[in-house]
């Protein structure tokens, strides 16, 4: 690329060969008048598809009266929203502090942890990815490939999937908190399961560790239910969230339990942007459309027409909860990624290479399915 067309992004993202113009529902357009089914929603952000009316009315009526000011001062719409997410979670968890992305919610989690515990020692699941940041980039898995630091802010173990008898070799008193997400997004849509996610708990309550459910990914909605904490039944005492809850205006959230906001001090944490009045009032409206649209009903609904209609072709197998599944593929999955792109359905990949990843809005139908289902279908072996 020569200068007079250099674009001047940093070259560090691999793209795939689609340039979106614009997006309504569940579809993508290229400016060109093609039309893409996007069953991949952004990396899990575009809970409400594009261009939902209630979304689109709460950022513009806010930004009409008044666009940002700093948690320094109180702000209605910020305490409204916490109350919402507190309300919709259904969980032990009463205290919210608003950031801006999963990667800052993880990262606030894991020092709280530390202090909290005076441990230097964090417990973490083969194959999670938790973020970029120093701390949440040091507990994923595979990073040291492109972490860059000279050294990790604490100790770190990985301990490894479905194995419980690990849980209790690998998590001992030197342990601040075990991170984990209840269903593993970049690793493939891979489900831990309620009874791994249990034991975890308990040994965390053995060995006076802290349990931190990352569901930057698969929370807000995502499994069907508000968060897989509640479906599968384990109680965290600290959970972060991000993607979904903001349904594409970046914000994150750590949910503490009253006994961890109790302990608490006056400027422990702190942001500059988390909890502006943008994002809070944006919060409210994507909590306020997922009930009163149904829409975590529909997406149970949907999410088991693709388990009986999607395993065809070169798809074996359909793995994950909700719409955070993953198919896996006799043949490489980005082979079957490109060819229905070519029949101009969007999926993702994950890491493990034969895995399809799908994160569709909560708002695909019956319809979108069989499309998705004959693009498969129409595939040689």
């Amino acid at each position: 690329m020569n200068a007079s067309t250099r674009d001047h992004l940093a070259r560090v993202f691999a793209q795939y060969p689609l340039e979106v113009a614009s997006a309504d529902g569940v579809w993508i357009h290229d400016g060109h008048g093609r039309r893409v089914l996007d069953m991949y929603g952004g990396h899990a952000v575009a809970a409400l598809g594009y261009g939902h009316p209630r979304w689109q009315a709460a950022l513009q009526t806010q930004a009409r009266a008044v666009a940002f000011q700093s948690n320094a001062v109180p702000m209605d719409v910020r305490a409204r929203a916490a109350r919402k997410l507190v309300e919709f979670a259904e969980l032990p968890l009463d205290t919210v502090f608003f950031v801006n992305s999963g990667a800052e919610a993880n990262e606030n989690a894991l020092r709280l942890a530390c202090r909290l515990t005076g441990r230097g020692r964090i417990v973490a699941i083969e194959g999670g990815f938790h973020g970029r940041s120093a701390a949440a980039a040091a507990v994923t898995w595979g990073s040291a490939r492109w972490y860059g630091f000279p050294r990790t802010p604490f100790d770190v173990g990985h301990l490894p999937r479905g194995d419980l008898a690990a849980i209790e070799t690998g998590i001992d008193s030197s342990v601040a908190a075990v991170i984990a997400e209840p269903v593993q997004g970049v690793a493939g849509a891979y489900d831990l399961g309620a009874d791994y996610l249990g034991a975890l708990r308990r040994r965390c309550d053995e060995v006076g560790a802290l349990l931190i459910l990352d569901e930057v990914q698969c929370g807000v909605g995502r499994t069907g239910h508000p968060f897989a904490a509640g479906l599968y039944g384990v109680r965290p005492d600290l959970l972060t969230t991000a993607k979904a809850l903001g349904a594409g205006f970046p914000v994150g959230a750590l949910m503490l339990t009253p006994a961890i906001a109790a302990e608490l001090k006056m400027g422990e944490l702190g942001t500059t942007f988390g909890g502006g009045p943008l994002a809070c009032a944006v919060v409210e409206a994507v909590i306020d459309v997922l009930r009163e649209e149904d829409l975590l009903s529909n997406v149970r609904r949907i999410s088991a027409l693709i388990r009986e209609r999607c395993v065809v072709g070169p798809v074996q197998a359909c793995q994950g909860e909700g719409f955070l599944l993953g198919l896996r593929t006799a043949a490489p999955a980005a082979e079957i990624q490109a060819r229905l792109l070519e029949q101009d359905i969007l999926a993702g990949t994950s890491a493990d290479p034969h895995v399809l990843r799908l994160l569709p809005p909560y708002t695909l139908a019956e319809e979108h399915v069989e499309l998705l289902a004959s693009a498969l279908g129409r595939m040689v072996h």
